[in-house]
């Protein structure tokens, strides 16, 4: 009993994670700060490289810096004594010095934010506003702790160069500039490199999800056309999920009739998330019609119920008690996707079955 109270806790929380990264998307900005953003054109990329020897030529890491911000169409500047809207600081080192993160939980705890406990070769990388320092800061870290170790072992040399040439290599492969066009609040130049013939799966299902992040409700008919491709529909239909309520028809076409199981469920998904951020409860009918269908994968009710308990609704409670019961019959403690299943109409029920609290 005990470990199903904290289950009860920890779900919610998990599931609570999208809808508050969604809507407090970058509120912590002033009106007068987002205008600045959303205008930001010149960018000045102040680049330093720091070994165990000193300080060394960050050229090639600015350089990095200066030719990836321009495929977003950014103007780059790299004397501080030209004009320039915002100062993107890229500071490598062999040995990272902790500065610290902005906050725990939610952004704080992914891959690329700061690290306390990292002390081998990283990328930190941060932008100024106006001459004040944001709180967005990412992290990049090469493979090893050890550069000195990992030199030798490659006959490289000094472990020092060897380190910043491997974190250039990130800088390479990691999608800064894709999170700052979006962190700036600049979907149209993410909307155009969605476009662009040369832009590779990876990316576009990059760009997608931080349209979808950014609630960019222009970005619905790039999103509608992804569609026709089957590596991107899926992303593409998670991203509608955190647009405007038009994607509503679509998303209810596609969890009901795309031939893919994995597209069937993205769109459920998607409708949970519309009818969580807008509390459109008109998204819970399609929704319990896919419950109830007998031919419905496991997989797409697993999303369905989530999408549910986004939605509080009367309606879903007798529905999900209904399929509860029919689970709870099956005995299968090797089944992950089934156990998958059991969590969310758990959770879902817990969610709708609170309207006797408040009667």
């Amino acid at each position: 009993m005990r470990q199903l109270s904290k289950l009860l806790v920890v779900i919610p929380a998990v599931m609570g994670i999208w809808v508050n990264a969604a809507s407090a998307y970058r509120e912590y900005f002033t009106p007068e700060q987002k205008t600045q953003l959303a205008k930001i054109q010149t960018v000045l990329v102040d680049a330093i490289a720091l070994t165990d020897k000193g300080s060394v030529d960050a050229g090639p890491l600015a350089e990095v810096a200066a030719r990836r911000l321009g495929e977003l169409g950014y103007t780059v500047v790299q004397d501080s004594g030209k004009p320039h809207d915002v100062v993107f600081r890229v500071k490598c080192e062999q040995r990272k010095t902790w500065e610290g993160t902005t906050a725990s939980g939610g952004d704080a705890d992914l891959p690329d934010a700061p690290s306390r406990l990292w002390k081998g070769p990283a990328c930190q990388l941060t932008y100024l506003l106006g001459g004040m320092k944001i709180k967005w800061q990412k992290e990049v870290r090469t493979d090893f702790e050890d550069a000195a170790a990992a030199a030798q072992a490659a006959q490289a040399g000094e472990p020092g160069p060897f380190a910043m040439a491997k974190l250039k290599d990130v800088l390479e492969k990691y999608e800064f500039p894709l999170l700052l066009t979006a962190e700036w609040g600049q979907p149209d130049r993410l909307l155009k490199l969605l476009d662009a013939p040369n832009t590779s799966q990876s990316r576009k299902i990059k760009i997608m999800s931080l349209l979808g992040e950014m609630q960019a409700d222009e970005a619905l008919p790039k999103l509608k056309e992804a569609l026709k491709d089957r590596d991107l529909a899926k992303q593409a239909l998670v991203a509608m999920g955190n647009l405007g309520k038009d994607g509503i028809p679509l998303l209810v076409d596609m969890m009901n009739t795309a031939p893919q199981v994995e597209v069937q469920a993205a769109a459920a998904k998607g409708l949970g998330q519309i009818g969580g951020i807008h509390g459109d409860a008109s998204v819970v009918l399609p929704l319990l019609a896919k419950l109830n269908d007998p031919k419905t994968d496991w997989a797409v009710l697993t999303e369905v119920a989530w999408a549910l308990g986004k939605i509080p609704d009367k309606r879903s409670i007798q529905p999900l008690y209904d399929i509860d019961k029919k689970l709870q019959a099956i005995r299968d403690p090797e089944n992950v996707q089934l156990k998958k299943l059991k969590e969310a109409v758990f959770w879902a029920i817990k969610q709708c079955d609170t309207w006797d609290q408040y009667s």
